[in-house]
């Protein structure tokens, strides 16, 4: 499993977000766990992506999107990848059938610089808008959206 994670005074790792609670929840306490950790990229900044993804996701509604049988964690991700990929951030593979692939690029730390993360945030703001928010005509979401310029 793997879980964001922020570091608090004292040594104290904490969920970075309550999404994922009920998958923590599942480890026994007193048990000794092993675990790699990795450091994100500037965390503010990727909180503050997270935080644009939870605002389309929440404006988008979960039943929109047909995946009602998933819990909210794995909808939450399928949304945040099929946003990732309207915003031109994918790469493609052939499968062993001829057909073509498309996953989500990883915006991890590891997976993509800095330069690259800040490129994709436009973008995903630019995609969010002509895919999630095209009709809105709400002037507090508009206000809210543009907030994450």
């Amino acid at each position: 499993m793997q879980f964001d994670l922020v570091k608090h005074p004292g040594g104290v790792f904490a969920l970075a977000d309550d999404i994922d609670l009920p998958r923590i929840n599942r480890f026994k306490t007193g048990l000794t766990y092993t675990a790699e950790i990795k450091l994100s990229r500037h965390p503010i900044f990727h909180q503050k992506m997270f935080v644009f993804f939870k605002f389309c996701f929440s404006y988008w509604a979960a039943e929109r999107l047909g995946l009602d049988c998933m819990d909210e964690k794995s909808q939450f991700d399928r949304f945040r990848k099929d946003l990732t990929i309207l915003a031109g951030f994918y790469e493609q593979t052939m499968r062993l059938d001829g057909t073509i692939r498309t996953e989500a690029k990883s915006l991890s730390f590891a997976s993509m610089e800095q330069e690259e993360f800040e490129s994709c945030y436009s973008a995903m703001i630019n995609a969010a808008i002509k895919h999630v928010f095209a009709n809105t005509k709400d002037q507090s979401i508009l206000n809210r959206l543009q907030a994450f310029f």
